[in-house]
């Protein structure tokens, strides 16, 4: 049978299988799909919020959407760049002088001092596209001598262990320290290119990034549940974040409480792009 708006009953059927499997098979506590079409919205809520948990999953449940918060920055960059306060071939050096007259590395496995360089200034498209000419290195841990000052200076290119990591200035002026591993273009890289939009985005806006989003992007599109932290009164709402321990294959909890202001509240503040937005299934709708 067919919906109204053209979903089909057996196909979610399946689908509610499909996501079944993996809260049986403990890969995941709980889950919840949303799928809207031509007015017709259909969500399923599986499972917990947390492993041995007894709180289930809801519609309104919030979790972090991780580097879903990346095409948010990029939507947030391109309303400056319609209100013509950012260009896309522009050189970003004006708003972040921290990143002019970058150096690069001659190979990545040589040390922070064998360098060339920039054969030219990082631009906004740069950024937007990944091709700034840093990024996440898919290699374990100590591979490359970069990884190892990333590190030491607390930039965090993986989960946000610790969570109180420095604010953008400070989290720029460290990474201005840092050469570049590719020329600026040359090679895809991913993660880092949106942490530094959104430093250029709170720069340019003249306000801090999160308060540009809220007033921007998420009340007008009544994103009401998206944002840095979590406030204690909706904390019964928010799923547990793991991750899956390479070794063990475990699932291992991600993030944990602090305390804000004299109350528990969970708090996702990174220092910059914000790559662990919590939200909820329901905000794609702009409700």
């Amino acid at each position: 049978m067919t919906k109204s708006g053209g979903l089909s009953e057996a196909r979610l059927g399946r689908m509610h299988d499909v996501m079944t499997g993996y809260v049986e098979r403990g890969e995941v506590p709980g889950i919840v799909t949303l799928v809207s079409r031509r007015g017709e919205v259909h969500v399923d809520a599986i499972g917990m919020k947390a492993v041995g948990g007894a709180d289930p999953m809801r519609r309104d449940t919030i979790f972090r959407i991780a580097s879903m918060s990346k095409p948010i920055a990029a939507a947030a960059a391109m309303i400056l760049v319609e209100e013509c306060k950012l260009r896309l071939d522009d050189s970003v050096d004006r708003l972040l002088p921290e990143l002019a007259n970058r150096k690069v590395l001659k190979r990545l496995d040589r040390p922070l001092d064998d360098t060339v360089p920039a054969t030219r200034p990082i631009t906004v498209r740069d950024l937007l596209t990944f091709r700034m000419g840093c990024g996440m290195l898919m290699a374990p841990p100590g591979t490359y001598p970069i990884q190892n000052a990333i590190s030491e200076l607390q930039l965090f290119q993986g989960p946000p262990q610790p969570q109180t990591p420095p604010g953008p200035d400070e989290w720029m002026r460290r990474f201005g320290t840092l050469p570049l591993m590719h020329q600026p273009g040359e090679r895809w890289m991913y993660h880092t290119g949106s942490d530094v939009l959104g430093v250029l985005i709170a720069r340019a806006a003249d306000q801090p990034f999160e308060m540009f989003l809220r007033e921007r992007l998420f009340e007008p599109l009544g994103m009401k549940d998206t944002g840095f932290s979590v406030p204690a009164a909706q904390l019964d709402r928010l799923a547990t974040s793991y991750w899956t321990n390479p070794a063990t294959k475990a699932l291992e909890v991600l993030d944990g409480l602090r305390v804000a202001n004299g109350a528990d509240r969970r708090h996702f503040r990174p220092a910059v792009e914000g790559s662990s937005l919590p939200s909820t299934t329901t905000w794609p709708l702009a409700r």
